[in-house]
């Protein structure tokens, strides 16, 4: 039985308090019949179709942020990377990485706040393991994760599907997420009920699947909506066009972006789709996200047209403005 209140190292030197910590706290939470806490690896049993396999890390700070923490934006993270590919996640594998004096009770919030967003999506960790860092080696909270998902046969989604003329689309908002955890980092004096859009999209992938004409989709994290503009325009050699008054970005990230220095579109956001669709499904496809919670807003928001190298943002007076590639990480520690 755990009765510190802080993690020590002995809590990751493979003793009986490490495995109090896994029995107490991670079983506890993400408990999974199907795992033998002591087999060194996990036997996997997939439905048909088509396997993918995603990875990624986390490393927000703050750890709690308003709309999430760290532990749903894992789970949410590596779902929506399957999701826009294409495929139901089934599996996560998670490894925890925990510094030398993290309070048990944070810890126990963000494994029971990982669980629930788990459930919810509806995917199982599979296999896990634990790490405890010395103090000053780590951000309170590491977090690193790999997804297994199947995918229908037939169902291809990439940036070289792409093609001139075809329709860009987000399913909300942009930049939420970081303008949510930048205020939650630094005591600007701003007040708001701004939160971050972290949340599963699987739904909202989902619901245009089977729509022939859908041809890429990318969840804007780091680097925001301009980051994934750049990727379709380095494979596909097209130019897009944005329309800045298309663009949905809710007041309260627009004025705080406005008085910090930020743009809101190379912002992270963690619970969007970017979608670029054929013209002929394009109407379909919108029509499915604004019947879906979290694609109320859901907004056409460009075009491509060949060939090209730029990203042109039609302005709201008129004019045209480049969108350049980031080069500066401006909020580190995002996601």
């Amino acid at each position: 039985m755990i009765e510190d209140k802080f993690v020590t190292l002995a809590y990751g030197n493979g003793g009986r308090f490490m495995r109090a910590l896994i029995e107490e706290i991670f079983v506890r939470h993400l408990s999974n019949p199907q795992l033998d806490l002591d087999a060194d690896a996990a036997h996997l049993s997939m439905p048909p179709g088509d396997v993918l396999i995603t990875t990624d890390g986390f490393t927000v700070h703050p750890l709690e942020f308003p709309g999430g923490d760290i532990g749903s934006l894992a789970i949410h993270g590596t779902v929506n990377d399957l999701a826009v590919a294409g495929a139901t996640p089934i599996y996560l594998t998670l490894n925890v990485f925990i510094e030398e004096g993290m309070e048990f009770s944070q810890l126990d919030r963000l494994i029971a706040s990982m669980a629930r967003a788990a459930k919810t999506c509806g995917v199982r960790v599979a296999a896990g393991d634990t790490k405890v860092l010395r103090r000053g080696e780590g951000g309170g909270l590491y977090v690193a994760t790999t997804g297994v998902g199947i995918r229908q046969p037939g169902l291809r989604l990439g940036l070289h599907q792409i093609r001139p003329g075809d329709v860009v689309m987000v399913s909300g908002p942009v930049g939420d997420h970081g303008t949510a955890v930048l205020l939650a980092r630094e005591d600007f004096d701003l007040k708001g009920n701004l939160a971050s859009d972290a949340a599963s999209v699987l739904p909202l992938a989902r619901a245009l699947w089977d729509l022939p004409g859908l041809r890429f989709m990318r969840d804007p994290t780091r680097g925001g909506l301009a980051t994934v503009m750049h990727d379709i325009v380095r494979a596909s050699k097209m130019t897009v066009h944005l329309k800045e008054t298309a663009i949905p970005i809710h007041p309260q990230v627009r004025a705080v972006c406005d008085m910090l220095g930020y743009d809101p579109l190379y912002l992270a956001c963690e619970g969007r789709v970017v979608g670029v669709i054929s013209p002929e499904d394009a109407q379909r496809a919108l029509d499915r996200w604004h019947a879906l919670p979290g694609g109320e807003s859901a907004a056409f928001i460009g075009a491509l047209d060949g060939p090209g190298t730029e990203i042109v943002l039609h302005t709201e007076i008129g004019g045209e403005r480049l969108l350049e590639e980031l080069e500066d990480d401006p909020l580190p520690r995002i996601c």
